[in-house]
Order: structure tokens, then sequence, then C-alpha cells
């Protein structure tokens, strides 16, 4: 009955998402980030390895951290329960939106209601780049620690994202050799 209730747990949390991050993947980060605080079922740490991870491997990223927050609370099944959670809001949508939008596709309502949505999505993707780049870069343990300001920045994690970034401006090769670099670099740095 417990384990019901937790994969029950898992669809619903997940739904709630799927329903409200308009955007795409980067837009759960926000959900995320309160899902992880409510539960206790990962950390912001933990939430930082995970969009590394999903961003790593195939498939949308949302759909890639809801099975990985499902498979480490509650195994297969929980990834099941994560997975279907989340992408059931958007299919029912989808099915309702495109029988209506049809009909309703030159309305200037219809028109304004999306104009409207973008800013909502750019707004939600940035404050999740801004989150994991805080998270990525910078070291808040170790400044309450010393005070220091120089301990406040992951160094080493700055100087790779520079690098990176000079190196794909001159380059252009496609972003998954760039992952490929950055994971090897932080296996052998321990970043």
């Amino acid at each position: 009955m417990e384990t019901m209730l937790l994969y029950a747990r898992l669809f619903y949390e997940f739904c709630k998402t799927g329903l409200f991050a308009v955007g795409g993947g980067l837009a759960t980060l926000p959900f995320l980030s309160e899902m992880g605080q409510a539960t206790g079922w990962f950390t912001t740490k933990d939430l930082a390895d995970m969009v590394a991870v999903s961003e790593s491997t195939p498939g949308p990223l949302g759909v890639n951290m809801a099975t990985y927050v499902g498979y480490t609370v509650a195994g297969v099944p929980g990834s099941i329960a994560a997975t279907l959670g989340l992408v059931f809001p958007s299919v029912v949508i989808v099915l309702i939106v495109a029988g209506i939008l049809h009909a309703f596709k030159d309305s200037p309502v219809v028109q304004g209601i999306f104009k409207g949505l973008r800013p909502a999505s750019l707004a939600l993707i940035t404050a999740a780049g801004l989150s994991v780049a805080r998270i990525a870069l910078l070291n808040t343990d170790a400044f309450a620690a010393t005070g220091k300001i120089l301990d406040l920045f992951n160094w080493k994690c700055i100087l790779l994202a520079v690098i990176l970034w000079f190196c794909y401006r001159k380059w252009k090769l496609h972003p998954i050799v760039y992952i490929a670099i950055s994971a090897v670099i932080g296996v052998v740095f321990q970043l």
C-alpha cells in the first residue's frame, strides 16, 4: 500500500510539473527544485547532476529527468509513474488544443494567447539556466565557511566554461562533443 502511494505521489508531482512547465525541459527546473525541497527526494546538487545526465542522454530533458527521479526514488515502476505523470498533461492538452485550434487558428485571441506564453516560457527557461549556472559556478558552502569572496567561485568550472565557450565559438562542433569533453574533464579533475 505504501509503495502504491509513492507511485501515485510521483505521478501527481510530475503531473503538476508537466501541466505548468510551459517551454520545454529547462522550464521544468524551477518546479523540480521546489519538488526536491518539498519531498526530500533529491537535493539541489542532485538536480544539477540530473541536468548533466539528462542533457547528455537521448530524449527530452524533462522526460529524462522525470525518469531519473522516479528510478532513484522507486525503481523502474517509479520511473514509469514519474514519466507518465510528466507527459500525461501534455498529451491531454495537445489532444484538446488540436481539436479546438483548427477552428480558431486565425482568431486574434488565440494569437494573443500564444504571444503571451512566449515571455513566460523565456522567463522560466532563463530562471532555470541561472539556477544551473549558480549551482555549477558558485560554491556557497565554501564561502559560508570562510567568508572569503574568492572561495565563492568554483574557479575550475568557470575556467572550463570559458574554454569550452571559446572552443565552440571557434570550431562550432556538435554540442555532444563538448558534453563528452566536459564529462571527461569532470572525472579527471573531479569537478
